[in-house]
Formats: C-alpha cells, structure tokens, sequence
C-alpha cells in the first residue's frame, strides 16, 4: 500500500499546510495524490499477486468452467486478447484457490496475496474488493477481474480511469463525495501510515482539499468536479495504468502452467 511519511507536525493550522513544504503537505494536488496513490493500489496489488501465484503450487488440471467461447467474449468487451484473458485465468485460478477452491476469490484471498495474512481490516483493500465485486455478491468472478484490469490497461480511454477512481472515493455510492467520504480516507491513510494529527490539522486538510475539488463550492465532490480537477493534475490517475498489462502473456506465460 501507498505510504506517508511521518515528521513531526507542529502547526496544526491550514496556512502551515498551504504554505510550508516540510510536511509534505503543502498543496491539494499533493494531498490528492496521496488519497489517489493509496486508493489505487492495483500496481502493487497486481505485481504482488503475480509474484505470489507464481510461487504457489501448481494445482492439477481441473475443468475449467470457462469456454474458449467465454474468454473470446471478454476479449471483445475489453482491451485484452485471447490469449491474455487465458493468461489472467491463470492468475484468477491461484488466487480464487488459495483459501477456498471454489473459482471465486473471496477478500481473505487477494489480503493473503498481498499481506501474507487472511486477517486484520486494511480499508483501501476493502475499497478495491468492492469496486471489482460489482455483483455485489461477496466474491470477485472471473468476468468482473478481467473488467476491473480492463479499466488499467495501457490503451483504456481516459474517461474509464476517471470513473473508476471516482467510485474510489464514493464510498457510499451516492454520486458524490462528501466530506465523512473525504475525513475516512484521510484517516485510513494516517492510520496505514501510523501517522497522528490533531484534530484540527485533519480538518484542516480535509477542507481544503474539498474546496480545490469542488468547483460549485456545494460542499462536496461530484463526478464534473472529480473530473475538472484531474484535467488540472493528470498525475492524480499516474496508478490507474499498468503498463505490462498489455504484455501480460510475456509478464505471466500461460503456458508454463498448463
């Protein structure tokens, strides 16, 4: 996960935050960033993931549920191509049989993957599961993986990214981002981090980077306001593409599992 560092803070007021560098703190681009970097974790969750299935024991063959028809039907829906789709089925059947062979991957897994522990609570993680899970039955299906890694594809249109990290932020999936939406992210990163502020200081932040966000100053974020700001700082998508995702088949050979 993404991380912050931790100096000592010791002037919790919203002019130290805008105006001194010291603290890494200095600006909301260099706020969102952190907030963005830290609710798009796939980079390292998908390296971690492919390092972690690589390493694990080859299963025998089983039947695979997945027809040559499905994994073309998934080509075409995505950015991927055969071939790759049948590559990511590979990584998909380690995940989803670490813990429970069933050909899901259930939250306890892909937390295996990446923390070499089923339990503890990691929030950014929670978001990620739940963005993926978009049947919202509790489980990652192997058409909602491939979908999901569609949208950090090299060639995947700006406009995906963009909604994509915005249902990120949502957490309440109402459309837009509220201020409680802003504070727990904030939070999470701090406590991720084992960072402290006072309470003041994380209003503090919170308020200023709803307000360079919110361009109608309603007091929260929509989707228009998400999508001006990261025209303004396009660094803010930087985790939203996975460059060998595009040579995923070079990245993890098929092949050597079959």
């Amino acid at each position: 996960m993404s991380s912050i560092s931790s100096p000592a803070i010791d002037t919790p007021t919203t002019k130290h935050i805008m105006t001194s560098d010291s603290h890494g703190l200095s600006d909301s681009r260099t706020i969102g960033e952190r907030v963005c970097a830290a609710l798009t974790p796939l980079m390292v969750a998908v390296a971690g993931c492919l390092g972690y299935c690589s390493n694990s024991v080859v299963q025998e063959n089983k039947r695979c549920p997945y027809t040559d028809e499905d994994f073309a039907t998934l080509a075409a829906s995505t950015r991927f191509t055969i071939k790759e789709v049948e590559a990511l089925h590979v990584l998909f059947k380690r995940l989803s049989s670490t813990l429970i062979d069933d050909g899901f991957i259930h939250k306890e897994e892909l937390q295996l993957a990446l923390f070499h522990t089923p339990n503890g609570k990691y929030f950014f993680l929670d978001r990620v599961f739940d963005v993926f899970d978009q049947k919202r039955n509790g489980v990652i299906e192997f058409d909602e993986f491939v979908l999901a890694l569609s949208v950090f594809h090299p060639y995947a249109p700006i406009g995906e990214k963009i909604d994509f990290a915005f249902k990120l932020y949502d957490l309440n999936q109402t459309g837009f981002i509220g201020r409680e939406e802003v504070k727990q992210m904030v939070v999470a990163i701090l406590i991720e981090s084992d960072m402290n502020l006072p309470d003041d200081l994380l209003d503090a932040i919170v308020d200023k980077t709803i307000a360079d966000v919110d361009k109608d100053s309603d007091g929260k974020i929509s989707k228009e306001d998400w999508k001006a700001f990261v025209s303004e700082n396009p660094s803010l998508l930087m985790n939203m593409t996975l460059p060998y995702l595009k040579d995923i088949t070079i990245v993890f050979p098929s092949f050597l599992f079959k």
